[in-house]
């Protein structure tokens, strides 16, 4: 390990300060810096650890110093501090490019998963099949911990060194396609791509074609023994497939067929019941179908496998059944931040549904969804600041339309519309910031409205 390398990390978030602290571990000579407040929680950290930092500016002479940056996938190439970076030619990498670097001291193996939608239950999914099949696994990247401060786990409890076995420590990670614009040599064992539906598309000149390069890094560095575990029902992943040449990976697509008559078929050799997961609707089974082929592929026992499927407990704000309220079913979306993810969340609609949707749009064309809102959707309730453009969009389906501006109105209105037999779905389909903080607050008090409800004599609930 080097005691003479400077490691400048930009962004004091879980990645920055996870990264942080793993390089402080390592010997490194450390700086943190980021243009925004430090949370109270990752200061502490740093000033425990002795770390250097600052916080509300990018101080330049104490970056361009620096041997190597790593920088916080939030931040665009266009900023100033990345462009006198790169004036200066100065190398660059990602957090999970440097916990990756240190992993394979450990004998981890990565299994990373990506997607535009999908990729957190999936990830949460593998983790949880893994952990009830009795393989030493963690779970981090783009949820949770970051892959730094797992690694650093290892490095703290004397793994060091070890010459691990394939199954010794398993990292699942969820990673975003920001995080893969600054991996050079990270390298999956198995890598997952879900699918690719137009999302953050500013950050890529709104070209498709460059947000689906991103999210093919990958597979980038994968070799032959390795896996690629893909969509092979996504249009946009076959165009681009056929148009590029990839790593010699093992490539296994999931394609449509694999569920039938409530079981997940893997192959002709495996059948798993589906009937006691909570997981809802055709995409959730495609997100558990790549789950259980790359559990398999890591030795699980398909007994235990399914043991997982059974006791999986989904993500908060992701089709989250809430409660049942006289009758009606209310769930919580609010990650549905995108028209694909409520065009799947509406596809797994099957009673008649009460739709609250809206907040800060994000150039969204709805026309995917005029077909299930037609047939599945009975009114209407738009929780945003402005809803005009939902309104005058979903207008000629001449179902009832009713503006909100909170989430306390938003379920009270909702309430009205519904009778027993139907659901209640808030799936946004925009960002959330305009009334909220983020979508995970859009989901608290959409719950907490909820609750409040079933407290009123009128409305006794089941859960």
């Amino acid at each position: 390990m080097s005691t003479t390398k400077r490691i400048v990390i930009l962004g004091a978030g879980e990645s920055g300060t996870g990264a942080a602290l793993l390089a402080k571990r390592l010997g490194y000579g450390v700086f943190v810096s980021d243009k925004s407040p430090i949370k109270p929680e990752y200061r502490t950290e740093l000033e425990t650890a002795g770390i250097e930092y600052e916080a509300g500016q990018h101080t330049l002479d104490k970056i361009l110093n620096a041997s190597e940056i790593i920088k916080s996938p939030g931040i665009p190439e266009k900023a100033e501090v990345m462009q006198a970076i790169r004036a200066r030619g100065i190398p660059v990498i990602g957090e999970i490019e440097f916990a990756a670097r240190w992993s394979v001291k450990t004998g981890g193996t990565i299994v990373a998963i990506t997607g535009s939608n999908g990729k957190t239950t999936t990830t949460g999914l593998l983790y949880h099949l893994l952990q009830t099949a009795g393989l030493n696994v963690a779970v981090g990247g783009n949820i949770g911990h970051a892959f730094a401060r797992l690694v650093l786990e290892d490095y703290n409890t004397g793994n060091i060194g070890v010459k691990a076995v394939l199954q010794n420590r398993v990292f699942v990670l969820e990673v975003s396609s920001f995080q893969l614009e600054d991996i050079e040599k990270f390298r999956p064992r198995i890598a997952v791509l879900l699918n690719i539906t137009p999302d953050h598309l500013d950050r890529y000149d709104y070209q498709l074609e460059n947000y689906a390069r991103a999210k093919f890094r990958i597979t980038k560095n994968q070799r032959r023994g390795d896996v690629f575990i893909f969509n092979g029902a996504d249009p946009v992943l076959q165009d681009y497939m056929v148009r590029h040449t990839l790593a010699p990976a093992k490539k296994v697509a999931v394609r449509r067929g694999f569920y039938k008559n409530g079981f997940i078929h893997i192959g002709k050799q495996y059948a798993f019941d589906m009937a006691h997961s909570k997981l809802r609707g055709p995409h959730n089974m495609f997100n558990a179908a790549c789950a259980i082929r790359a559990a398999l592929t890591l030795g699980a026992d398909p007994a235990n496998i399914q043991k997982g499927l059974n006791t999986f407990e989904p993500p908060a704000h992701r089709l989250e059944v809430v409660a049942t309220i006289n009758g009606v079913t209310w769930i919580n979306d609010s990650k549905a931040t995108n028209v694909d993810a409520v065009f799947y969340a509406l596809q797994a609609m099957d009673t008649p549904t009460i739709w609250i949707v809206g907040g800060q749009d994000k150039g969204n064309d709805y026309a995917p969804l005029l077909p299930l809102v037609k047939k599945k959707v009975k009114a209407i309730v738009c929780m945003g600041v402005d809803n005009s453009k939902i309104i005058e969009f979903f207008r000629k389906t001449n179902k009832p339309i009713i503006e909100t501006r909170s989430a306390g109105e938003a379920v009270e209105q909702a309430a009205r519309l519904s009778a027993s037999g139907d659901t209640v779905l808030l799936s946004p389909a925009c960002a959330s910031f305009d009334l909220f903080k983020n979508y995970e607050d859009r989901g608290e008090q959409f719950k907490a409205s909820v609750t409040l409800k079933n407290n009123k004599p009128c409305l006794s609930a089941t859960k």
